[in-house]
Parts: structure tokens; C-alpha cells; sequence
């Protein structure tokens, strides 16, 4: 069996544990990849603008991002709550132009709907700290302790600007974190002085917590009105993880394996809501991965005649509009299809799976 967990923290009104399906699976090798769907149970509207894809086109595609990681900051989701009319999404809310990101917890933080500059310039130098212990032994150690002793520079420079930026109701937790994040950073340049190189990426993974935390505390709301023809449809404003529990088929060395997912309704509500909409309706339990041949796993296409979910409240299969976070947009393109390349835009989802065991 597998377990569905949303947690609370971003702009949350529900908190939920859910089993999940319990899954065949044919052992291959994972490749990155990103994709989405979504969460709750309103009336679902049938009309679509531009092109819609059924369930069996629009299948779960599982991004087992290159880094995993072992855990991220507790996530929560607001399903199906009003919309906020600030702040507004901005760019730096988008992934971040340079090479592709694949480490899903910076990709979870980048995507956040923030616009703290303060913030970011801390973040980016101990992300960095990733390409600099990419050089052998610890001549890495060189590069590493610029990356700390800007970041700590920064943050003691911005530290005002950074609390403007919190939340109200958040302030008092936002102020604690940056205050472990502090002093972090001073044991890390400890760890650096002291040449312990196989300590540096655990400090790092923690300091990296604590900014997307403070990060988190600065959403308030959220960041943009869904387009009304998609209002009835579930939606997830804010993040939800999922654990699912896959059977692993056929491999002697392997039972059963769990992936913790990421839903991220901040950059696509619709297609977030949707999927977890489907956890809750118990679609996807004992289905089987229906491709895994190393570039995506997929499933979503149940056996018999149907092509998807059938919606009773419409009795037809239930389809949903491509939904693309465009990189200085200030909320999703629906229904479209983009002539750009796709370095520029948020996949439908940041559905990113942070944890494997």
C-alpha cells in the first residue's frame, strides 16, 4: 500500500492523510522528468479553451529528479480556498535563467511565489556550494568557503529586508529560522576551516531548509485568480506531498519501493488539484505503471474501455487544459502550446519526487 500525506505550512486550510495506490511496477532506470495533476471535489466544468488532455494524455509522468533529497520543509495546500489578490507572482518566483536546475528542493524553492531579492541572494551562493564540491578532495573547500562567507555577508547585510518580507502571521517563525540560519552558517565556516569535506553537504541540506522555510513564511495568499472557467474544477493553492508506495514486480532484490512527491498548486493549481482530487477518489489504487523505459514513469490509464477518470457529476471522462508557468508571467497559460524552448518555463508542475526508499 502507499501513503498520500498533505502538511501543513504555506497558506493552509487542510490537512490530510490519505492511503494510496498500491502499484505493480517493472524495474528500469528513472530519468528526469516533471509533470502534474490536481486536488478536491467541485462540480467540474467540461468547456476548455484551446487544446485539454484526457487522463490516459495527461498520466502521471513521476520526475525522479536527478538529486534526490532525503526531506524538504513541511508543505501544505489550501484546497479550493479564495484566491488572494496580492502578491502578484513575479519573476524571480520562476525558475532562475542559467543552466537547468535539477536538485528538486532548490526547484521547490525557486518556484515559490516570492519576490525577496534579500532572500535570494542568500540562497543562491549555498546552492552553489552543490557545483563547488563537484571538485575533487578538498580543494572544493576553496570555493565552498567564498560560497559560505558570501551567503553569511549577505544575510547580515539584508536581515532587515529579508523580515520585511515575511508574512505577519508568519514574523515570529520567519525571525527563529533566520536566527538558526545564522548561526549555521557560522558552523559551517567551521566545518570549512577545520577541512572536514564529508560534513559540508549534511550542513548545507540543513542551511538550505531553513531558506526555503524563511521563503516559505513570505507567501501570503495566493498569488493569482485561477480563470473562471477552471474555478470549479479541484485546484490546490499551495503544495501537498505525497507518499506513494509502489509494488515492485519481478525484481528479487526489491519489494516494494516509496516515492515522496511534491505537488506544487502555486504554479499549477489546476492540473495540482486534479491529481490529488484522483488520491482522494482512490483512482490510481492496485493500477499498474504503464511505462517506465528510463526518460518517465507513467501511469493514469485504468483497464477496460474508459480513457481516464469518468466524473460522475458529468458522467464523461474528466480532461484538463495544459497549464505552463511561463518565466516572467504572473500566473499560468492555459490551453496553449508554447513556441518557446522549454528551458524557459516551469514544467505543467514542479511534481518532484525529493525522496526514494
Amino acid at each position: 500500500m502507499a501513503a498520500i500525506i498533505f502538511s501543513p505550512k504555506i497558506p493552509t486550510t487542510n490537512h490530510i492523510r490519505f492511503p494510496f495506490s498500491q502499484t505493480n511496477f517493472w524495474p528500469r532506470r528513472f530519468g528526469p522528468r516533471c509533470c502534474a495533476q490536481n486536488p478536491h471535489q467541485p462540480h467540474l466544468q467540461t468547456r476548455q479553451k484551446g487544446r485539454s488532455f484526457s487522463l490516459k494524455e495527461c498520466a502521471i509522468s513521476v520526475a525522479l529528479a536527478v538529486g534526490l533529497i532525503t526531506g524538504v520543509p513541511a508543505l501544505d495546500w489550501s484546497a479550493n480556498a479564495n484566491a488572494a489578490t496580492s502578491p502578484a507572482l513575479p519573476d524571480l518566483s520562476v525558475l532562475i535563467s542559467g543552466p537547468p536546475i535539477k536538485d528538486p528542493g532548490a526547484l521547490l524553492r525557486y518556484a515559490l511565489p516570492i519576490n525577496n531579492k534579500a532572500i535570494r541572494e542568500v540562497q543562491k551562493p549555498l546552492e552553489d556550494i552543490t557545483d563547488s564540491l563537484k571538485v575533487a578532495g578538498v580543494k572544493a573547500l576553496d570555493s565552498v568557503e567564498r560560497n559560505v562567507r558570501q551567503a553569511s555577508r549577505t544575510l547580515k547585510q539584508g536581515k532587515t529586508l529579508i523580515i520585511s518580507g515575511l508574512a505577519e502571521s508568519k514574523k515570529d517563525h520567519g525571525v527563529e529560522l533566520l536566527d538558526k540560519l545564522e548561526a549555521g552558517m557560522d558552523e559551517l565556516q567551521r566545518i570549512v576551516e577545520d577541512r572536514n569535506r564529508d560534513a559540508v553537504a549534511p550542513k548545507q541540506k540543513e542551511l538550505l531548509q531553513y531558506v526555503g522555510s524563511v521563503e516559505e513564511d513570505m507567501v501570503d495568499g495566493f498569488p493569482y485568480e485561477v480563470p473562471e472557467e477552471y474555478r470549479s474544477m479541484p485546484l490546490l493553492k499551495g503544495r501537498a506531498t505525497v507518499e506513494m508506495k509502489v509494488k515492485v514486480k519481478d525484481n528479487p532484490n526489491l519489494d516494494e519501493c516509496v516515492f515522496r512527491i511534491v505537488l506544487d498548486g502555486y504554479n499549477a493549481p489546476v492540473t495540482a488539484g486534479n491529481f490529488v482530487d484522483l488520491v482522494e477518489r482512490h483512482f490510481y489504487d492496485g493500477m499498474e505503471i504503464q511505462r517506465a523505459d528510463g526518460f518517465v514513469v507513467q501511469t493514469g490509464d485504468p483497464e477496460g474501455p474508459a480513457e481516464g477518470f469518468i466524473d460522475p457529476s458529468t458522467e464523461k471522462t474528466r480532461t484538463i487544459p495544459l497549464e505552463i508557468m511561463v518565466e516572467g508571467e504572473n500566473a499560468p497559460v492555459y490551453g496553449a502550446t508554447l513556441e518557446v524552448s522549454l528551458s524557459n518555463c516551469l514544467v505543467v508542475i514542479l511534481f518532484i519526487v525529493t525522496h526514494m526508499r
